[in-house]
């Protein structure tokens, strides 16, 4: 159930198409979205994307992110499921589960809870 949200298609400099929720709106729900997504306002519930993620820095997202990739400048409460690379920024605030292949933290970000990194692959080893 979404309530009060203003959902945009954005198209950005390089010709990419993004959805984004503007700062002030909020989603209480389920957001399921084929290309980027980008979150200034306020998401209780669940985003899966196959596509990137960020999290602006005025965004806060409640609950369970599942994407390609990520970067988040804001606040997450939650777990975080990143096929590839989560890219924590200086303004973060990241408290729950975290699951990516690769993980970037700038300093300043906070980082509260547990990180678990795989590869997406099996490397076979020579024999």
């Amino acid at each position: 159930m979404a309530m009060g949200y203003s959902h945009q298609t954005q198209q950005q400099s390089s010709g990419t198409i993004y959805n984004a929720l503007t700062s002030g709106s909020k989603i209480i729900g389920t957001i399921i979205a084929d290309s980027d997504f980008r979150i200034d306002g306020q998401v209780e519930g669940d985003i899966q994307c196959r596509g990137k993620v960020v999290i602006g820095e005025k965004g806060f997202m409640k609950g369970t992110v599942n994407c390609q990739n990520a970067e988040i400048l804001g606040k997450v409460d939650g777990k975080v499921e990143v096929k590839q690379t989560l890219a924590l920024r200086s303004t973060a605030n990241m408290q729950g589960e975290v699951k990516t292949q690769t993980l970037i933290v700038e300093p300043n970000a906070v980082f509260n809870g547990t990180c678990a990194m795989s590869k997406s692959a099996p490397v076979e080893e020579k024999k």
